[in-house]
């Protein structure tokens, strides 16, 4: 009887695979074109590859103040929708519009003044003997291209984040397959200069990508504006720039701490991985094997805390408060289950992928072993995720900037500066240590969704 309240039945899971499948499948080929990308651009030289992947993290930092900065207007979009409120989710659009018009414009400033320093913070010796001005070279090219994606990609967030939480999950699948086929095509074409094309390298994969990302835009904001019937929100929401202040008010008390957790937990791990840098050059390209390969398996449990905020969050914005806590719990045991068939899929594959790069056998080396480490550690990265999603769900953004940035800031980039500066710890125990950290977020995050604090209806203005 006890096991039955982690079990939902038929319709409960017909629901949870109505959202998470598409979801899943964008991400999976999203991640799997990404892991090609990676493949082609490694077939070119391991400077090459460091550079592309030194710049990516800097643009990871970008990519997820996107995603904070709409997620805290998302929480409201999903409770607005559950409510039936249109306008509600009009004004939420607009919010998360000037959300992105703003990141867009500071961190180009950023990257265009002072690219070429925060490329240099990852080039140091190491025990190969690899070229750090042919890296930086590399990054620099890289960089001044994939520039010209951050607005798409902002854009093409707005609209899809708003399908999604409105229960339209299809429409942003079919759109991101288009673009990471256009991308991977391309990528062959502009990469090693095909079909009369010169051979751009470094520079044709950042074309590709940039292409990818007009064409993934166009189709989302092409079919919400022709599908005007199914997406109300979007009648006249370009009528008025207004946004009523008590709830921006709300939104920005929610979401800013959303907002501040992704910038800071992105830069937290942009931090990280500049510490396991000091190792040598090797390692930022072992680290670029194995996150790339891992992103790819982590697609199931992005997802699951996607589905996980939008299926809790219109259950709290209706109002049905303890099926949102019944049907969480069997949504983080479900992501568990999962976690540990993956992870096991995971370490079969791990000494393999690394033989396919062009790269030394020392990086391919330690990128298997990287790759054993994060096989491991799914389960613990399922179930920290699930409550975070759980905490954001019901508006509780405060604690999960403490249970994500927070944590991340205090323990995790303390340790791997300490060991990484002060002793001569090897990478791989380094990392260990490092990633081990997490088993006390498991330990808080219980603590959090037992005191129930985040089951809240936040749309109701009474």
């Amino acid at each position: 009887m006890e096991l039955r309240r982690f079990i939902g039945d038929r319709a409960f899971y017909r629901k949870l695979f109505s959202v998470l499948v598409p979801i899943l499948i964008q991400n999976l080929i999203t991640n799997f074109v990404s892991l090609l990308d990676n493949i082609m651009v490694g077939q070119v030289g391991t400077e090459p590859m460091s550079g592309v992947a030194i710049v990516n993290q800097l643009l990871f930092v970008f990519n997820l103040c996107i995603f904070g900065g709409l997620a805290g207007a998302g929480i409201f979009t999903a409770q607005f929708y559950g409510k039936g409120d249109d306008e509600g989710v009009r004004h939420t659009f607009r919010a998360k519009l000037y959300i992105a018009v703003a990141a867009f414009a500071l961190f180009s400033l950023l990257f265009l003044r002072r690219g070429e320093t925060l490329i240099r913070l990852f080039l140091h010796e190491g025990k190969e003997a690899l070229d750090l001005e042919a890296t930086l070279a590399y990054g620099q090219s890289y960089l001044r291209v994939m520039l010209l994606q951050m607005l798409p990609f902002a854009v093409c967030q707005i609209y899809a984040g708003t399908l999604r939480e409105t229960g339209e999950t299809l429409l942003p699948m079919k759109a991101g397959i288009a673009a990471v086929f256009v991308n991977l095509i391309l990528n062959y074409v502009f990469i090693f200069g095909k079909l009369g094309f010169p051979a751009l390298g470094v520079v044709g994969a950042a074309a590709a990508t940039v292409v990818a990302r007009l064409v993934e835009c166009a189709i989302v904001i092409g079919w919400t504006h022709l599908h005007r019937e199914r997406c109300r929100f979007i009648i006249g929401v370009y009528r008025s720039p207004h946004v009523p202040g008590q709830l921006a008010l709300r939104m920005l008390r929610l979401g800013t701490p959303l907002l501040l957790n992704e910038v800071l937990w992105s830069a937290g791990m942009t931090v990280l991985n500049q510490c396991y840098s000091v190792r040598g050059l090797e390692v930022i390209s072992a680290l670029n094997i194995s996150t790339t390969v891992t992103n790819l398996f982590l697609c199931a449990f992005f997802a699951m805390g996607n589905a996980i905020s939008i299926l809790i969050g219109q259950l709290l914005g209706a109002g049905e408060l303890d099926r949102a806590v019944d049907e969480d719990r069997k949504l983080i045991a479900f992501a568990l289950a999962l976690s540990v068939l993956i992870g096991s899929v995971m370490a079969c594959v791990a000494p393999l992928i690394p033989r396919i790069y062009n790269t030394t056998p020392a990086v391919k080396a330690l990128a298997c072993s990287l790759l054993y480490v994060s096989a491991a550690a799914m389960p613990m990265n399922a179930y920290t995720n699930a409550c975070y999603f759980t905490l954001r769900s019901g508006g509780k953004t405060v604690i999960t900037f403490i249970f994500d940035s927070a944590f991340l800031w205090c323990c995790a980039v303390p340790t791997a500066f300490v060991l990484s500066r002060f002793t001569d710890l090897p990478i791989l125990p380094l990392y260990i240590a490092v990633y081990a950290l997490d088993l006390f977020k498991c330990v808080i995050g219980t603590f959090l969704l037992r005191r129930r604090k985040w089951v809240n209806n936040i749309v109701s203005f009474n």
